[in-house]
């Protein structure tokens, strides 16, 4: 499981967003958001920065993928 820092989000909407654009990702399985921690948890073996450039291209932030 991997895990990403989302900095922007503030509502379920921006939560629904995120979890939208990583489904989106082909390779990308068990997709969780909480907003409270400002994270998304993920499975894949998928680039960092293909995970990044989704979230941006969204409008948010990613700080880090681990």
């Amino acid at each position: 499981m991997h895990t990403v820092t989302i900095q922007g989000m503030s509502c379920q909407h921006c939560v629904a967003s995120v979890m939208k654009a990583l489904q989106a990702i082909p390779g990308i399985s068990s997709v969780s958001v909480d907003l409270t921690k400002g994270q998304a948890n993920y499975s894949g073996g998928i680039s960092p920065d293909v995970v990044k450039e989704a979230i941006a291209a969204i409008g948010f932030t990613a700080l880090d993928v681990k």
